[in-house]
């Protein structure tokens, strides 16, 4: 039964680390198994909604993976919000926590600074690729295993500027922590402090 599970386990990380999706010739040579352990696999995994095959009848990721994503977010955003809150205040900006979702970036937590006339509106929920903005070309960093600050302008709302750093460490997350502003953000000063902001997460969440 152990051996069940670890290989249940090993088959849902290999679906989720493959955006195209995985046939099952190819799970059985990655998993080292035959063919039948995998479509004994997926029929389990598909009873529980973690796995379903797309109309190619290649394997994907089911509707339970979000279901116990959406779970485990409020305790990902509660563990993140003192360090948000602390990035807010240090930084005078909108501090806020973006996760991996459907190959999207997602904002988790927001957090605003409480002692200045103006400062971005950040909704949580807000959703943008990860190729644009600060906080997706952070976590695209991490993934290279780089932890530098990343600062963008005006790439997902014009007038708006953004650093953020990767959350690195935590098993499977894929993160980073930021912070968005209306006027330019000094890269040097900025950079550090949403570093350490994400280093605390890090560390809140590992």
């Amino acid at each position: 039964m152990a051996q069940t599970l670890d290989r249940g386990l090993r088959l849902l990380h290999l679906v989720a680390e493959a955006p195209g999706g995985l046939t099952v010739t190819e799970a059985a040579l990655r998993l080292g198994v035959g063919r039948t352990v995998v479509y004994r696999l997926v029929g389990s995994l598909s009873e529980h909604g973690m796995v379903r095959r797309d109309p190619n009848g290649r394997l994907r990721l089911g509707v339970g993976v979000l279901h116990l994503a959406r779970r485990a977010q409020p305790l990902l955003a509660e563990g993140a919000l003192p360090a948000l809150r602390r990035l807010a205040e240090q930084t005078g900006a909108t501090a806020h926590l973006t996760v991996v979702e459907g190959g999207e970036g997602v904002a988790l937590a927001v957090v605003e600074p409480s002692w200045t006339a103006f400062h971005v509106a950040y909704r949580t929920g807000s959703r943008h690729p990860l190729d644009r903005g600060a906080a997706g070309q952070a976590i695209l960093a991490g993934r290279r295993g780089q932890d530098r600050p990343v600062a963008t302008s005006g790439e997902l709302q014009p007038g708006a500027y953004g650093v953020a750093a990767p959350v690195l460490g935590v098993p499977g997350l894929e993160a980073s922590v930021g912070v968005v502003a209306l006027a330019p953000l000094e890269a040097a000063a900025v950079g550090g402090q949403v570093l350490a902001a994400a280093e605390a997460v890090a560390r809140a969440l590992g």
